[in-house]
């Protein structure tokens, strides 16, 4: 049986939006400057910088956030309105920009792949960490390497309304943080920020991945981005590859497990020197 063409529409537009991670509150940002002894103890260390996915901002790395800062990182979530990939792009160089001076970890959860292999060309960017992510080469979009793979179970539980993307209330986030606790994915729920409908058709120069040293973080039970689009991705990324029994949110249910891996593209930074 076809299906209805409200549904084929919204899967037309929507044939990439699957970018996730998830909302929380982050603490206010003081107004102040770092001090220049914060900004020395962190130079002794890479620098981390997160670029999140949709359905969210920064706070969905607070549980890898606090770990890092307390060893001496330099750590700064970069925040965007997921209205436009440049905008977004453009909003994690700032924040490449504003960490300590010295080489950064560029960390991207989902769209945030496709965020950082754009953002990752700058040269401070010394490598890269992708968990459940896009990937795109040159030539491809965020929607059009999703082409490539079955749809996942996220697309039947999607709305479009006012050019943005919502999840469906209830059954929406079981399939992208289905091993989060049943009040952790309500309030998921409720802090989902929407994405722009065009978001994952619109291209922005550069490809980090091929010069720069790349780990990946495959989701072997995500539901959102196609397991099989995450090892076609490491792979031709040549990247360093962990998989984890987890959904499409491991640094939510299985942090420790990311933060080893961040921990690893830290120390290989770090013996470069």
């Amino acid at each position: 049986m076809s299906e209805p063409a409200s549904a084929a529409s919204r899967r037309t537009v929507l044939a990439g939006a699957v970018g996730l991670g998830l909302a929380a509150a982050l603490p206010a940002a003081a107004s102040s400057p770092p001090t220049h002894s914060q900004k020395e103890n962190a130079m002794s260390k890479p620098s981390i910088v997160f670029s999140h996915g949709i359905w969210a901002d920064g706070s969905c790395f607070s549980k890898l956030i606090p770990t890092l800062q307390a060893e001496g990182h330099d750590v700064i979530a970069a925040q965007y309105g997921l209205d436009n990939l440049k905008t977004d792009v453009d909003s994690s160089i700032a924040a490449i920009e504003r960490v300590a001076p010295g080489p950064v970890v560029l960390v991207g959860h989902s769209y945030g792949g496709t965020v950082i292999t754009k953002a990752g060309v700058h040269p401070r960017v010394n490598a890269l960490v992708f968990i459940c992510a896009l990937g795109p080469d040159e030539s491809e979009t965020s929607t059009s390497i999703q082409a490539k793979f079955p749809t996942t179970d996220v697309f039947k539980n999607i709305d479009v309304q006012n050019g943005r993307v919502w999840l469906k209330p209830g059954t929406g986030v079981p399939c992208f943080a289905g091993d989060l606790s049943e009040e952790e994915q309500g309030f998921v729920y409720a802090t989902a920020a929407p994405p722009a409908a065009t978001l994952f058709t619109e291209q922005v120069d550069g490809v980090a991945w091929r010069t720069k040293p790349s780990w990946y973080i495959v989701g072997a039970n995500d539901r959102a981005v196609h397991p099989d689009l995450q090892r076609f991705c490491a792979k031709r990324m040549g990247a360093t590859t962990t998989e984890l029994k987890s959904s499409h949110v491991p640094m939510l249910s299985q942090p420790h497990a990311v933060l080893d891996v961040i921990h690893a593209a830290c120390a290989a930074v770090a013996a470069k020197g």
